[in-house]
C-alpha cells in the first residue's frame, strides 16, 4: 500500500514539474518510476521497462518521420494551402472542416488514434499557416476523432461492444456511437467559443500567390503515399505506424525528400515525453496507485449522481491510462453490479457515461490522441506550452465530462 502512495505522489509530482519547469518530463518519470520501483520497491528492471509503450513508440516515430518528411519537403505547405481555400479563406471554418473529417473518417473504419495520425500532421501545419491557435486546431482533431471511436467499425468502438454484449447489453452498438458523438460535438462546440474560434470569423485569410503552391513531382509523389497510407489503414487494416515507416522510405528511396534532415527536425523531445510518463503510469498500475484515484470516489455514489460520478472518476483515470485498454475492460464489466447496489439504476446511462467519461479527457497529451496533435505542431510553436494547455484542458474535462453526462444521461 505505501508503494502504491509513492507511486501516485511520484506521478503528481511529475505533472507539478511539467508546468513549472523546462526539464522534460519524460525523462523525470522514468527517473522517478526507478526510484519508486526498483530501489525502494524492489522490482526488477526489466519489470519496470516492460512498461514502455512500444507500440505508441513505434506509432509516434512511423508518423512523426513520415510526415515531416512531408513537411520538409514542402507537400504540407502546399496542401494546407489548397485546404484554406477550400473554406474560401475564412480562418473561422477551418478548424470546424478539421472536426468534421476526423469525426467522418474515425467513424467509418480507422478509428480515433489512426485518424488523429493521419490528420493532425496537416491539420497542425493548416493552423501554422492560418495563424489559428494550435491550441485550439488539436482540440478539434481530437474530439472529432474520438466522436468517432465507437462507431461499430472501429476498433474501440469494437471492444466497447463486446465488453457491454458480455454483461447482457446487446444491440445497442450504433446508440453507444451515437451518444459519444453528441458529447464530443458539444464539448468541441464549446471549446471552439471558448478559445475564440467565432473570432476567427471576422477574418479572411489567404496563402498568397498559388504560383509558389503549386504541386511538382516530389509533392505528388508524397501525396500518393499519404493517399495509399489511408487506404491502407481503412481497407486492409494496416498499423498506421509501420505503414508510414514503409511510406518514409519510400520517399527516401524516391529521392522525394531529405531523409537526414527529417530525422533531424522530428520532435523527440515530445516523444521521450509522453513514453516516459507512460512508464511511470504502467507502474502505477502495478502497484495498485491508479485504485487510489477510485476507491474514495466510489463510495459517494448514488441512484441520481452516478453517471457524473462515473464519468469523473473514469475521465481521471483515462488522463494516464489507456481508455481502450484499460478503462473500458475495468468499468464497462462494474455496470450490473451498480445497477443492483443503487437499487435500479440506467444501466445503459451508466455504460454511456463509462465510454463518453474515459473519452473526453483523451486530448490529454498523455494519451496517444493528444501526443500526435502536440508532436505534428510545427517548429515555431512552443510545445511546452502547449502540452501544458493540452494537459489542463484533459483534467479539466474529467469535471466537463462528469456535468454532460449528468445532464446526458
Amino acid at each position: 500500500m505505501n508503494l502504491a502512495y509513492l507511486s501516485l505522489g511520484a506521478l503528481l509530482l511529475t505533472i507539478v514539474v511539467s508546468c513549472f519547469t523546462e526539464i522534460n518530463v519524460g525523462v523525470l518519470a522514468i527517473a522517478l518510476a526507478w526510484i519508486v520501483g526498483v530501489v525502494v520497491g524492489g522490482m526488477k528492471v526489466d519489470q519496470l521497462t516492460a512498461g514502455f509503450p512500444v507500440s505508441l513508440f513505434l506509432t509516434l516515430t512511423g508518423v512523426a518521420l513520415f510526415f515531416t518528411q512531408a513537411q520538409v519537403n514542402g507537400t504540407l505547405d502546399r496542401i494546407a494551402h489548397h485546404a484554406v481555400r477550400l473554406c474560401r479563406g475564412n480562418a473561422g471554418l477551418i478548424p470546424v472542416m478539421f472536426f468534421v473529417v476526423a469525426a467522418g473518417l474515425a467513424t467509418i473504419g480507422p478509428g480515433n488514434i489512426a485518424t488523429a495520425a493521419l490528420l493532425a500532421p496537416i491539420a497542425m501545419s493548416v493552423a501554422s499557416q492560418a495563424r489559428i491557435p494550435a491550441f485550439l486546431m488539436a482540440i478539434m482533431v481530437g474530439n472529432g476523432a474520438h466522436a468517432g471511436a465507437l462507431s461499430p467499425l472501429a476498433p474501440t468502438g469494437i471492444i466497447a461492444a463486446n465488453l457491454m454484449a458480455r454483461i447482457g447489453m446487446s444491440g445497442v452498438e450504433w446508440t453507444t456511437f451515437r451518444n459519444n458523438l453528441l458529447a464530443h460535438a458539444v464539448v468541441a462546440l464549446g471549446g471552439y467559443f471558448l478559445l475564440g474560434g467565432w473570432k476567427l470569423f471576422r477574418f479572411s485569410y489567404t496563402s498568397g500567390d498559388s504560383t509558389g503552391a503549386r504541386f511538382e513531382r516530389i509533392h505528388w509523389i508524397t501525396i500518393a503515399l499519404v493517399a495509399l497510407l489511408v487506404i491502407a489503414v481503412v481497407a486492409f487494416k494496416v498499423n498506421v505506424g509501420m505503414g508510414a515507416f514503409a511510406c518514409g522510405v519510400a520517399l527516401c528511396a524516391l529521392q522525394a525528400a531529405d531523409h537526414k534532415e527529417s530525422i533531424r527536425r522530428m520532435p523527440w523531445g515530445v516523444i521521450l515525453m509522453v513514453c516516459g510518463v507512460t512508464v511511470l503510469i504502467a507502474l502505477l498500475e502495478k502497484t495498485s496507485g491508479m485504485d487510489l484515484f477510485t476507491a474514495a470516489l466510489a463510495r459517494f455514489s448514488t441512484r441520481h449522481t452516478v453517471t457524473a460520478v462515473v464519468a469523473f472518476v473514469t475521465g481521471l483515470v483515462s488522463v494516464y491510462a489507456s481508455t481502450s485498454g484499460v478503462v473500458l475492460p475495468a468499468f464497462l464489466p462494474t455496470v450490473p453490479g451498480l445497477v443492483e447496489r443503487l437499487g435500479g439504476a440506467d444501466a445503459m446511462a451508466i455504460a454511456s457515461s463509462i465510454n463518453v467519461g474515459g473519452h473526453l479527457v483523451d486530448v490529454s497529451p498523455l494519451s496517444t490522441i493528444g501526443a500526435l496533435c502536440l508532436a505534428a505542431a510545427p517548429a515555431s510553436e512552443d510545445c511546452r506550452k502547449l502540452f501544458n494547455q493540452l494537459l489542463a484542458w484533459g483534467l479539466s474535462m474529467s469535471v466537463v465530462g462528469a456535468l454532460v453526462c449528468y445532464l446526458m444521461f
